[in-house]
Order: structure tokens, then C-alpha cells, then sequence
């Protein structure tokens, strides 16, 4: 039973995207409208968003918790990520979340609608990867 549970959002989605004629793109849900009408305006022709084939940033593929005293590459992961979805930030991509760090951080998630702690965890990984790697804007 439990794997069946597993199983049949996987199926759903299949069958839908076999199903149906259009394209299907993955975006992060945010409950402020303007975020939403970022993505509309910035958004490819077609309304699509759409992603390079390579990681805009190469540093690490691992995704800690990270927060203001974290240091080493995940670090400049995260730094190059704010710098790809924040455009102008020119954060200093030297490893260690410091305050200037913490400050992008906060920046982003009240772009992106997210909870605004500072931290870069799980949530706030994915939408830097997904915003960082957008052709869209964030801010």
C-alpha cells in the first residue's frame, strides 16, 4: 500500500505529460502575485522559462544548511547562485557567509517570496537554483 502511494502521483504525471500536447515547466509556487508576474513578463515567448543545459555555477554540487559563521564551497555555491539570480549584486564569491551574505540571502527570499531567515536551506536552495539558472529575473 505504501508503495503504491509512492507510486501514483509518479503515474499521474506521466500520464499527463504523455496525454497531453503541451509542455510542462517546473517552477517554485510563490504566494505573491508580483513574483508571479516577474516570471510571466521576463518568461521566453510563449510564456516558457527556460534553463541553460550547464549549472551557471560549478563550485559544488552539495547542498548543506548554510548560515552566517558556514564557510567552504557550498558557501560560494550559494554566492555565485545570488549573484546569477540577483542581477548586480556582485557578491564576493571567497567562501565565507558573512553579514554581506546573510544580507543577499535575505534579499532573495523576499524575492522569491520565500521564507526570509537568512539561511540558505532546502527551500531556499531550490529556488536559487532555479532562479539562478532562469533567463528571468528574480528582483
Amino acid at each position: 500500500m505504501i508503495q503504491m502511494r509512492r507510486l501514483l502521483p509518479c503515474v499521474t504525471v506521466v500520464a499527463l505529460l504523455a496525454l497531453g500536447s503541451g509542455t510542462a515547466v517546473a517552477s517554485p509556487s510563490s504566494p505573491r502575485a508580483e513574483s508571479r508576474a516577474a516570471v510571466t513578463a521576463a518568461a521566453e515567448p510563449g510564456g516558457v522559462i527556460t534553463h541553460g543545459a550547464d549549472d551557471v555555477c560549478n563550485y559544488t554540487n552539495q547542498r548543506p544548511t548554510l548560515k552566517t559563521g558556514s564557510s567552504g564551497r557550498a558557501v560560494q555555491q550559494a554566492q555565485c547562485y545570488l549573484n546569477n539570480a540577483i542581477p548586480g549584486l556582485g557578491l564576493d564569491e571567497d567562501g565565507d557567509f558573512g553579514p554581506v551574505t546573510a544580507r543577499a540571502t535575505k534579499q532573495f527570499q523576499r524575492c522569491a517570496g520565500i521564507t526570509v531567515d537568512g539561511v540558505i536551506a532546502a527551500q531556499t536552495w531550490s529556488f536559487l537554483v532555479f532562479w539562478a539558472n532562469s533567463t528571468a529575473e528574480v528582483c
